[in-house]
């Protein structure tokens, strides 16, 4: 797992986890963490100054739902609903962010999760130096929410 909140600054590798047919379902000890790292695009600006807005950061979540399901589940299941979601700090188009899931609770056929996002690096806000970015040694957590999927029975 990543260590997002590690002093070392240099860049790190996730490791994957358990192949995927060595992951029992019901198994709570073997339950993975779904993590996407992904960039920020133009396409991802909805206000001024390239702000990227906070549905973006929900796709992310559902997407790396998605993938837990999957991995948990064998189908990607639904994201029903949210009980907590807090944006804490902005992202821009250029920004890198790594986004995680993990599994808080199973229930029949409900999965609770925690998801995370981080950015992990930062693009300048420099016009005269649009594609400087620098990696951030401390990565920042700029949303965080607890969801429930459900999975077919």
């Amino acid at each position: 797992m990543c260590n997002c909140g590690r002093d070392d600054p240099r860049p790190y590798i996730i490791p994957l986890g358990p192949p995927l047919d060595r992951i029992k379902s019901k198994d709570m000890a073997v339950i993975p963490k779904a993590v996407h790292r992904v960039r920020m695009s133009q396409a991802d600006a909805h206000y001024g100054g390239d702000l990227v807005d906070g549905a973006r950061l929900l796709q992310l979540f559902g997407d790396v739902a998605t993938e837990l399901c999957i991995l948990h589940d064998g189908d990607e299941g639904l994201l029903r609903a949210y009980e907590s979601v807090e944006f804490l700090a902005p992202v821009y188009a250029g920004d890198f962010l790594e986004v995680s899931a993990q599994i808080l609770k199973v229930g029949t056929t409900s999965r609770t999760m925690a998801f995370e996002a981080f950015k992990v690096i930062e693009a300048s806000r420099e016009p005269k130096t649009p594609s400087k970015a620098k990696l951030l040694s401390k990565p920042i957590l700029v949303a965080k929410a607890v969801g429930t999927c459900v999975v077919r029975k």
